[in-house]
């Protein structure tokens, strides 16, 4: 694909960043995207490796082999190289509704997969991703398609995050009518309110939702199904329901001290500094990270994010406590290629704190073992450092004796990932759960203990990457829709 030489002849490079002391003023995007001479270069470099494992799509001992869209990455990266960018675009377009946010958020599966990549660099894949839709807006060619057809059948999607909108857009151009249920004010879910201005602008967001609008689908803003928005009446007014809820149940601190003001979970700190950005609602007190030393507390995008609008929040230092090890500098023995490469990594968060505090804020094996206030807000943190040991087949942190330290802290960011769904609409409708509390609903057909309730996204596999949410609601779409159809025959 793309010149038969072009993996010989050029090396990778990427695309840059606003540097730091301009970026951290605003909330703009960071990345500074090559342009179309530099990503014809770039897609030069694809080799005719004959079996490509960038689109393989399947997971190997938990670790992703390619794009689990399937994206047809050759033939793309083909196309850019011949400057045929449209019909790149278009080929994209036939695995994927929405590139323009995995272009910016995915940590590109596909380039860990490159065949490339065992002997070099690999493919810049996503930047060759983001320059073609990209390109494609700027030029007014991402233009809404509408359905064909009308099957008559009504579907509300519950939750409109990346699963939730690839789930709504498919069965919308399946000919169904489609209602997306968001309890937030705008729709995107995390895509809005868990990622940063300045990794994903808020306008693409609110874009795709104005295109799918305009293809026919409905939304219904400030509607808290569950809650003040009562489940049963969904169950009567449509043919069937897909939660697309996320595993939104953050995991908290639990140690001393943990209630005190100034110790605030990460997606509620997103979620009110983005507020501020767009509509300039205060940010409450007990958030304000201005003049303070900044405690975060995991690792992660979510835990980098904290770090980087901490930074903007005028932070005086931040410091990001990881419980895990430092990962190797390359692949270890047991993380060969293709598997997605678990190796250590500096994201533009720490690159900010880098050069503002001149030193990476991260220390790895150390965790918080007490918060410590004035009896209403926080004023330290008591860290401790621990060793993983074998505890009846399984790793377990244990405190090292004598690590104790004790740090200033203003504000307090917990990041430690999720613990799944949330109960609410699960126990509502008497929902069978597995093991690990994800609604029950097999990868085939994606429905719930519930003949006419479907369930996909991290609500059924587990708090996991944009890219498999979206690669969920396209499946559970295919599987709602063909349930519909087989159902209106019987």
């Amino acid at each position: 694909m793309g010149k038969p030489t072009g993996f010989m002849e050029y090396g990778r490079s990427e695309a840059g960043h606003r540097p730091v002391q301009g970026r951290i003023k605003d909330y703009d995007e960071f990345t500074v995207p090559q342009g179309g001479e530099a990503l014809n270069t770039q897609a030069a470099r694809c080799m005719d490796c004959g079996v490509p494992f960038c689109h393989a799509g399947f997971v190997v001992q938990g670790l992703s082999i390619g794009c689990p869209l399937s994206n047809l990455v050759p033939e793309i990266n083909d196309l850019v190289y011949r400057g045929e960018i449209e019909l790149a675009y278009q080929r994209l377009s036939k695995t994927h509704p929405f590139p323009e946010f995995t272009a910016r958020v995915c940590p590109a599966l596909c380039e860990g997969s490159c065949t490339l990549g065992e002997h070099e660099l690999p493919v810049t894949v996503k930047d060759i991703e983001r320059f073609v839709i990209d390109e494609m807006m700027a030029s007014g060619k991402v233009k809404p398609r509408y359905p064909k057809a009308n099957t008559g059948k009504r579907v509300a999607v519950v939750g409109s995050g990346p699963s939730g909108l690839a789930c709504a857009d498919l069965l919308n151009q399946l000919g169904n009518s489609v209602t997306v249920f968001e309890r937030a004010d705008r729709p995107g879910g995390l895509l809005m309110y868990g990622i940063p201005n300045m990794k994903l602008s808020k306008q693409l967001v609110e874009g795709r939702a104005s295109l799918l609008r305009d293809e026919g689908v409905k939304f219904q803003l400030g509607a808290d199904v569950g809650n003040d928005y009562p489940v049963l009446a969904l169950m009567r007014d449509f043919d069937a329901i897909v939660l697309c809820c996320g595993a939104t149940a953050e995991r908290r601190l639990t140690v001393p001290g943990s209630d005190l003001e100034g110790v605030v979970t990460a997606v509620s700190y997103l979620a009110a500094s983005t507020k501020n950005v767009l509509d300039g609602t205060p940010m409450p007190s007990a958030y304000s990270a201005d003049g303070k030393d900044v405690i975060v507390v995991g690792g992660g995008d979510t835990g980098t994010d904290c770090v980087a609008t901490a930074i903007r929040r005028g932070a005086k230092s931040v410091a990001q406590f990881e419980i895990m090890a430092r990962l190797p500098e390359e692949r270890a023995a047991n993380n060969p290629w293709p598997l997605w490469p678990r190796v250590f990594k500096t994201d533009y968060g720490q690159l900010e704190a880098i050069e503002l505090f001149g030193r990476d804020p991260r220390e790895f094996l150390t965790t918080v073992k007490e918060i410590e206030g004035d009896g209403r807000r926080v004023g330290s943190v008591t860290t401790v450092e621990v060793k993983w040991e074998d505890k009846g087949g399984r790793p377990v942190p244990v405190e090292t004796p004598g690590s104790e330290k004790k740090r200033p802290a203003g504000l307090v960011l917990t990041a430690m990932g999720f613990t799944g769904p949330e109960r609410t609409l699960i126990d509502q409708l008497n929902l069978k759960a597995d093991a690990r509390g994800n609604v029950a609903a097999d990868e085939d057909e994606y429905r719930t203990s519930l003949p006419t309730v479907f369930a996909c996204g991290d609500m059924r596999r587990g708090p996991s990457l944009v890219v498999w949410a979206i690669f969920e609601g396209v499946r559970a779409a295919k599987a709602c829709d063909k349930y519909l159809r087989l159902r209106q025959n019987v």
